[in-house]
């Protein structure tokens, strides 16, 4: 509300300035001066009541800028008879600010279409009855229909057959996807096919979704590093201006030649460029699935030398998968598989889920197994097709089978071994490795073409295995058998070699994602409490999605240095030709006005930057 109403107050100030000036040259035209002077008086003095009040509740923050300037301009030019540049100043400073704020309201763009899209009912099976429901009243379990069009409000497994997902708004995903019944279903996604039924696994204030509206709103309401630092140049600005303005009134006698000073400085294009160039940064991102928290962390992000990545669930996959399935005897390697994966059904174990999810892969239906007794962490046990089978670990396995057959078994550094016994004989094992992202290594190269020096892996896992998983890779360091406060020690200390980011998914990454210059979170399914403490959440699970987000990070900040230089550049070259004499104030606020329009239409190009293969996304 308060955010409408100013916009409302600038648009009236926008209005009045421009009546004021128009009514004033009509006027003139005719002949009426002393009635065109009044009409662009009365234009000015609503400004200028409102740019005071402006400054007054600046420096009760304690906060000077550059409105100072442009409410000396419009007093002085009232003082010394300069009515029409008065007026001009006004429109110039009214039609600036509203330029900004759409600007802003552009490049936010993205960022506010998240916030639209949060829904507030949804439609919940209710005593075999559909029921219109507020979100607030879902619980784990309940089952929700979601009509073709509709946003899953809550994150849920798919309960019904297929369905088309758009996830575009999430994770910048241009083409929906198909889910099978039993895959998850993040909160946001939006139904683009036949309707479908969500088993809720999370509350409404618990899902995906709400966790991005409250990372989104927490975004828009920082400040950078550098928006700050303009304000701190933008006092040195003021005293130049102040200074020249005084110098050219003083050597010349011409209080109208430091009008003119005062009006080519208004207003500067440091409190234009600078935020307008940095939000429209962070809704750019947002469009890869990258949601980074403000400015700030944008900003940081753009000036990133080291690059520690965490191994399990970031640079690698982070699911188990079958790698090689290996028979004992004459039973076929699908039939291992099959009966292995018929018998994990029962268990809730991400090992077993990867198994049962490579036999449905390879067609198998899968009988429902009898007599399951399972050991959380260790194995199960149980009747299937009528055949005693055991599948575990090789210890769990061969206790209840009286073999030592997986003991000869090769296992690479990493890899996990499942073993199966049918009618108490080995069968066979599984190979199960967490292997590498796709596309890892092209993304390393990527990133040090984007100037990251220095790239280090930072693991808990054993240092065989870290050495296994990153061979090959281009790696600077690698550092294993990490606790977290070793981590986090790892952090500090590479951070001698300029700012780092830290890239990790568990809640052991935590306390080192809090302490490094950027911390980034694979949220899609990270931990809550890395993605808390991450000043960067990558909404889709693809390391990948790093890239175009530091390439916008770092495309923003050069946008806003340019336009900063070139801006300043040009108002002080203005300024020294209004103190000689070659521009009158009104030419000065016309020059003036020019300046503040291309740089913030410059500013607005990091809405278009170029983030590689990614610029297609939606």
């Amino acid at each position: 509300m308060l955010i409408m109403a100013q916009d409302r107050l600038k648009t009236a100030l926008l209005a009045i300035a421009a009546l004021g000036l128009t009514a004033g040259l009509a006027l003139w035209a005719a002949g009426r001066a002393d009635l065109a002077t009044m009409a662009w008086s009365v234009g000015v003095i609503p400004v200028l009541a409102a740019l005071v009040a402006e400054i007054i509740r600046s420096l009760a923050r304690q906060e000077v800028g550059l409105d100072i300037v442009a409410a000396l301009s419009m007093s002085a030019a009232l003082v010394f008879g300069e009515t029409l540049a008065a007026a001009v100043v006004a429109l110039m400073y009214s039609g600036g600010t509203f330029l900004e704020s759409f600007a802003q309201g552009r490049a936010q763009h993205e960022m506010s279409a998240l916030l639209s899209r949060v829904a507030r009912t949804a439609t919940l099976y209710r005593n075999s009855r559909l029921t219109q429901v507020p979100l607030d009243d879902i619980a784990p379990g309940d089952l929700l229909l979601i009509k073709q069009g509709e946003v899953a409000p809550v994150d849920g497994t798919l309960a019904s057959g297929n369905a088309m997902l758009d996830q575009s708004a999430l994770t910048g995903e241009s083409l929906p996807v198909r889910l099978s019944q039993g895959a998850d279903v993040m909160s946001g996604a939006t139904n683009a096919g036949e309707a479908f039924d969500l088993r809720a696994t999370r509350r409404a204030a618990d899902s995906t979704y709400a966790g991005i509206v409250r990372l989104v709103r927490a975004a828009q309401n920082s400040r950078a590093p550098m928006a700050r630092l303009a304000d701190r140049y933008s006092l040195l600005f003021l005293g130049v201006t102040v200074a020249l303005a005084t110098a050219a009134w003083w050597f010349t006698g011409d209080p109208i030649r430091a009008v003119a000073v005062l009006v080519v400085a208004t207003p500067c294009p440091l409190i234009l460029a600078v935020p307008v160039a940095l939000v429209a940064g962070l809704s750019h991102a947002a469009r890869f699935g990258v949601l980074i928290k403000g400015a700030k962390p944008l900003e940081a992000m753009a000036r990133i030398r080291t690059l520690i990545v965490d191994k399990t669930g970031t640079l690698t996959d982070g699911r188990p998968r079958i790698v090689a399935v290996h028979a004992t005897g004459e039973m076929p390697e699908d039939r291992v598989l099959y009966l292995a994966a018929a018998l994990d059904q029962f268990s809730q174990h991400p090992v077993a889920q990867a198994v049962v999810a490579a036999a449905r892969a390879k067609g198998a239906t899968l009988p429902v197994p009898t007599d399951v007794v399972e050991t959380p962490g260790e194995g199960v046990t149980g009747t299937v097709d009528g055949r005693a089978v055991v599948v575990g670990g090789t210890g769990y396995v061969a206790a209840r089978s009286g073999s030592a057959a997986w003991d000869m078994a090769a296992q690479e550094p990493g890899a996990v071994l499942v073993a199966v016994a049918v009618d108490g004989q080995p069968a066979g094992w599984l190979v199960m490795s967490d292997s590498l992202r796709a596309g890892i290594g092209d993304l390393l190269a990527g990133l040090r073409e984007q100037g990251i020096a220095r790239i280090v892996l930072a693991t808990g896992d054993r240092h065989a295995v870290a050495m296994a998983v990153s061979r090959g890779l281009s790696l600077d360091a690698v550092h294993a058998d990490l606790t977290p406060d070793q981590k986090v020690l790892l952090v500090l200390s590479e951070r001698l070699n300029g700012p780092v980011m830290m890239v990790g998914d568990g809640v052991n990454d935590a306390p080192a994602l809090a302490a490094a210059d950027v911390g980034v979170a694979m949220g899609a399914r990270g931990a809550a409490a890395s993605a808390e403490a991450a000043d960067v959440v990558l909404l889709v699970d693809h390391l990948d999605r790093l890239l175009p987000g530091l390439m916008v990070a770092r495309g923003a900040r050069r946008i806003a240095l340019e336009s900063v230089v070139a801006g300043i550049g040009l108002s002080v070259m203005g300024m020294i030709a209004a103190a000689l004499g070659y521009l009158t104030p009104v030419q000065g606020a016309l020059l003036q006005e020019a300046i503040d329009i291309a740089v913030i239409l410059n500013a607005l190009r990091a809405l278009t930057l170029n983030a590689g293969k990614f610029a297609g996304a939606n």
